[in-house]
């Protein structure tokens, strides 16, 4: 097919007008074959074309995940800088108590509470690469300006104005990875760029290492702003090279661009829109799935609120060394690699067993967090890091969850609504979190141990109920789908999965 698109007067008049959908009411993507003449024979050939496909899929992870992994990193280095620094001299260098520190962790949450939807919406009606890459050059310059606070309300600033920048970071990128892979492949992409957390803690014990040895400057002062400039510079970086959608990506030629598409529409989610749809905001409000998902991602990140701010203190209990408090925090960033990398892989390949996944890799976090609590950390040190280094598995049930509604859901709209959501559950667990690590009881920490197996278990209990759910949902729409022919309205419209019968979930 030539490349160069055909004038509107050629194209076959059943290819442009389809049912009662309007243009306005298309998913973009679908225009955009419109306008360059590609029809469905067309596409059809593109699909069956197993190298042009497997080269294609190469292609886009070479440009995007490079670029979405290193973001992740440095956004989990930047965003636990603060428990490294409290690892050294900043508690006594700010006049800072324990309490005051549990509340740092949730200042930074109430900022991306505000934050994240009126990002996801702004990234979705202009352009989301320019959104994130202005984002990271700002929290990377935040970060730098941390380094010259003296107290608690300085930092405390930060920490809000940090929360805010980061907010958009999670929620563009599971969009992006729905729009740019199918839904079988989407977990592992997923996994990948999540997985950098672990790498992030690996790579972030060795640099704050290497900075502890400073002595011309506070340790902590010098960690934030070696850490805010490196994030600036990658900032730089993201807004040259990451592109904002399919449509408008600068390396993909137009036939590229339009299997990108094909391969989208065989999810029935929907790739592009621009335009937000309120019917499809009050659809998302009112999906049980939403919700189970959003109570998910609420304990989940409730843990994650806890562990994350207050492991190196945990460590720092079994050492009076803190350089040797980093170094034994670097094996939970490998763990946390095996963990997230290979469950992602399992929910990738053998078709449905999202949910079971993010049942089973809750069970090393329990086993875990139990050692943390009920070994002694005075004879028993290497039993009670090791439990320290198991309970990230919880991590791999996150990323899953946190693909679930990109991957789960059709219509724009909703699943940015819900992707959302989920996150307004991410940020509220963060908050939570760390108020049940109460200082009385360091290094153990008996009452956020028992608040981790609590939300574990919660946590079991909604994964069976949302397979439950979806398993339903699938049969009755197979029972009603075999007396109903298939309209091509469905194909091209921006529909939601209430709407399009022809939707399947994912288990």
């Amino acid at each position: 097919m030539d490349e160069k698109a055909l004038p509107p007067s050629s194209v076959p008049e059943k290819d442009v007008q389809v049912g009662t959908v309007t243009v306005t009411d298309q998913d973009e993507a679908d225009i955009f074959l419109r306008e360059h003449n590609f029809t469905n024979d067309d596409l059809e050939g593109f699909l069956a074309d197993k190298a042009r496909n497997k080269a294609l899929v190469r292609k886009v992870d070479l440009i995007l995940l490079p670029l979405l992994a290193g973001t992740y990193m440095l956004q989990y280095i930047d965003k636990t800088a603060l428990a490294y620094s409290a690892v050294f001299d900043l508690l006594p260098s700010t006049n800072m108590s324990s309490d005051q520190y549990s509340w740092l962790a949730s200042i930074f949450y109430f900022g991306y509470l505000v934050a994240e939807y009126p990002w996801l919406m702004l990234a979705q009606r202009t352009r989301m690469a320019k959104v994130v890459s202005g984002n990271i050059i700002a929290w990377g310059s935040i970060l730098m300006i941390t380094a010259a606070c003296n107290n608690f309300g300085g930092i405390a600033a930060c920490r809000l104005l940090l929360g805010i920048f980061e907010a958009p970071i999670t929620n563009c990128f599971m969009m992006i990875v729905g729009m740019w892979y199918t839904r079988r492949d989407q977990p592992f992409r997923a996994g990948i760029f999540y997985s950098m957390n672990g790498f992030g803690a690996i790579i972030g014990g060795v640099l704050t290492y290497g900075i502890g040895q400073i002595k011309t400057i506070a340790v902590w002062r010098a960690i934030f702003l070696i850490l805010g400039g490196i994030t600036v510079a990658w900032g730089f970086i993201m807004l040259y090279f990451l592109p904002d959608d399919i449509i408008t990506a600068k390396r993909f030629t137009l036939e590229e661009k339009a299997l990108l598409v094909a391969r989208g529409r065989l999810g029935r989610t929907g790739i592009l829109s621009h335009q937000i749809k309120w019917n499809q905001i009050r659809e998302a409000l009112i999906d049980p799935q939403v919700w189970i998902l959003f109570m998910f991602m609420l304990l989940n990140e409730t843990i994650n609120g806890g562990l994350s701010n207050f492991s190196k203190l945990i460590i720092k209990g079994l050492t009076d060394d803190s350089l040797q408090t980093v170094a034994l925090g670097i094996p939970f960033g490998a763990f946390q690699l095996l963990w997230v990398l290979s469950g992602t892989f399992i929910a990738s390949k053998v078709p449905n067993v999202r949910t079971i996944v993010m049942f089973m890799y809750l069970i090393p976090s329990l086993v875990g967090v139990i050692m943390l609590w009920k070994l002694s950390h005075e004879t028993q040190k290497i039993a009670v890091l090791f439990g320290y280094y198991i309970t990230g598995g919880y991590v791999c049930s996150l990323v899953l969850a946190l693909q679930m509604p990109a991957t789960n859901l059709g219509g724009y709209t909703k699943r940015a609504t819900s992707v959302a959501l989920v996150f307004l559950a991410y940020c509220a667990g963060n908050v939570i979190g760390p108020h049940a690590f109460l200082s009385k009881e360091a290094p153990i920490y008996q009452t956020g141990c028992k608040l981790i197996i609590s939300c574990l278990a919660a946590q079991a209990v909604l994964a069976i109920c949302l397979r439950l759910l979806l398993i339903r949902r699938n049969k009755q729409r197979d029972a009603a789908a075999s007396n109903a022919p298939e309209s091509e309205e469905e194909e091209l419209a921006d529909l939601t999965d209430f709407e399009n019968p022809r939707f399947r979930y994912v288990l």
